[in-house]
């Protein structure tokens, strides 16, 4: 992808590939949402993006003339990546193909827990977003020039998934370069998260093409990194349970020093996506709430 290119300029990626950036720059998404045009004649768009008319006039201004649009595939539903799907769907007559609705494929179990906690979901939620046709794991999605396989990836979000092309995967928010993944429950499973990259690893692919920034030339050396990266954080959070109980602000502002104090908010959801991941593992435990707060600690102390 060109690094200069402007935000709603078509940009060729490849033989039947081509990206267009929506204009929604932020320290979550990077330079914008990708939305990706797949294929020739009969054309699949990946990822919409935001619910914003000038994407969508770019998305349109980027088909070549007589090209029509077959398929709206959906990696999640969070705002920056589905939030175009119903406009666009009406513009073109597509339908739009995803795993579910927000809530679909959320484990009950870990939902339960964040209900008691009184956790409340985040704002980049598509709350009403529902697909025309439901994509199961493992199903198939074809045009006439392109053929993508459904990976279920879920842990960003619990309707993630990812799309394999032949030599390529269409990672969504699961897989990033520039950036590791926000987990925030209660859409976000850190357990779910770090299963899913290990699996994704395993599948054979030469360039990783994801929901922000730049292809991922080297997918398997990627997802080690990742996974290190949560590991480490697992590790320091441990570290600074074995000193005592703490709360989550207390965690976060020790375990992500290292993080500047404008992404601490988003570091307090992956922090609490850790520990919920901790206890359903019995390793660490939650006290009762006092004056509001929740306090953690390390189940053998």
């Amino acid at each position: 992808m060109a690094s200069d290119s402007a935000a709603g300029e078509a940009v060729q990626l490849e033989a039947g590939l081509r990206v267009v950036r929506a204009d929604n720059p932020s320290p979550m998404t990077e330079r914008g949402t990708n939305s990706y045009i797949l294929g020739r004649g009969s054309v699949a768009i990946i990822d919409p993006g935001p619910d914003d008319p000038r994407h969508l006039e770019a998305l349109m201004r980027a088909l070549a003339p007589r090209e029509r649009v077959s398929h709206i595939l959906v990696t999640h539903s969070h705002r920056d990546h589905s939030g175009l799907a119903p406009a666009l769907a009406r513009r073109t007559d597509a339908p739009v193909l995803a795993f579910g609705s927000s809530d679909a494929g959320r484990d009950a179990q870990l939902q339960a827990r964040i209900a008691e906690l009184g956790i409340a979901e985040g704002s980049g939620v598509h709350r009403d977003f529902v697909p025309d046709r439901v994509v199961l794991p493992g199903a198939t999605v074809a045009g006439s020039d392109w053929q993508l396989t459904a990976l279920w990836t879920p842990g960003h979000m619990s309707n993630h998934l990812c799309f394999r092309g032949e030599t390529c995967v269409f990672t969504g928010d699961h897989v990033m370069g520039w950036s590791s993944s926000i987990v925030a429950p209660p859409e976000g499973d850190m357990g779910a998260y770090i299963a899913a990259l290990e699996h994704l690893r395993d599948v054979p692919a030469a360039r990783f093409y994801p929901g922000h920034g730049a292809p991922i030339d080297t997918p398997q050396e990627r997802i080690d990194a990742l996974i290190r990266h949560r590991k480490l954080r697992e590790s320091r959070l441990l570290e600074e349970l074995a000193a005592g109980p703490a709360d989550l602000t207390d965690l976060t502002a020790r375990v992500y020093s290292d993080t500047p104090p404008a992404l601490h908010a988003a570091a307090r959801h992956n922090l609490l996506s850790h520990l919920l991941d901790l206890e359903a593992r019995g390793i660490v435990l939650t006290d009762a709430a006092r004056h509001g707060t929740h306090r953690y600690a390390l189940a053998c102390q």
